[in-house]
């Protein structure tokens, strides 16, 4: 796969915590610990200290919105790439100024009032390899971007919701990730260090989420997600988080309160990289 980024191991990995105000979500690093998301993510990997990646991902449920938060938490962490999910954005709407002026270029895919992904990096253009994943040609959802960045290949993939199930939102989402599951293969077999990004909407296990039989019926957590997952990870992707907590319950899904007026969103983080990005200290 020619994308024009050099091949190198890193051997480190450091992490950062400080969220902005908005809802966070995954956290795709390869070979880095996973964190839930009550935290937005950073994680670097280094083969000296003075060369120090450091990748974040966070769902932003409409950049425009919450743009300010953003660009105070970028001032604030300087991480080196960030992966978006849920821009909510037009494509000429997607705030390029305003991150130029605090550093960062982008790379984007918008799409009006729904899904829409990027991916920023700090002084440095990303170098776009994809807008979309192969294999339908007539999908038009903005929901993956690929971009090579200082030698890693990340991306920012928002993979559908999937409800109500079973039906055709469904089945897309299974369509979906199959996609996602072959073109991931390729990716592995490419031999590049890679930073799979973003929200999967899954559910990987009942450890990941709080004791209840309310969301039974949801999609992100029927059979047929998890075991996509579990498809996924088995080409040799690390998860960044059980790499890090290998047993007990992890906490990665999340739900706002209807109760207190706002929209209920349902979430999971997962980290996913290659073996040849970076190792966790």
């Amino acid at each position: 796969m020619g994308y024009g980024i050099s091949l190198r191991t890193h051997s480190r990995a450091n992490l950062e915590t400080e969220a902005p105000r908005g809802r966070l979500i995954i956290i795709l690093i390869g070979d880095f610990p996973f964190l839930h998301t009550a935290k937005i993510a950073s994680a670097g990997t280094t083969d000296e200290e003075g060369d120090l990646v450091r990748v974040a991902t966070f769902n932003i449920n409409n950049i425009n919105k919450r743009l300010n938060n953003l660009l105070v938490w970028l001032a604030k962490a300087e991480p080196d790439v960030v992966s978006l999910q849920e821009l909510k954005a037009e494509q000429q709407a997607f705030p390029v100024d305003a991150l130029r002026n605090v550093g960062y270029e982008a790379v984007w895919q918008g799409e009006r009032s729904w899904n829409g992904v990027a991916i920023l990096a700090r002084d440095h253009a990303p170098v776009l390899t994809r807008t979309s994943l192969p294999g339908n040609p007539e999908g038009h959802q903005a929901r993956y971007i690929e971009a090579a960045v200082q030698g890693v290949l990340v991306t920012s993939i928002y993979l559908p919701n999937g409800n109500p199930q079973p039906g055709p939102k469904f089945n897309y989402k299974l369509a979906w990730f199959e996609r996602l599951i072959a073109h991931a293969s390729e990716l592995m077999a490419s031999g590049a260090p890679v930073v799979l990004a973003g929200d999967y909407n899954v559910v990987p296990t009942p450890e990941d989420i709080y004791p209840t039989r309310s969301l039974d019926n949801n999609a992100l957590i029927q059979p047929e997600s998890r075991q996509a997952f579990e498809r996924l990870l088995a080409q040799g992707w690390t998860d960044a988080l059980r790499r890090l907590q290998p047993d007990g319950s992890l906490w990665t899904f999340w739900t706002t309160n209807l109760n207190d007026g706002q929209k209920t969103k349902v979430c999971e983080s997962i980290t996913f990289c290659s073996r040849r990005t970076c190792q966790t200290d």
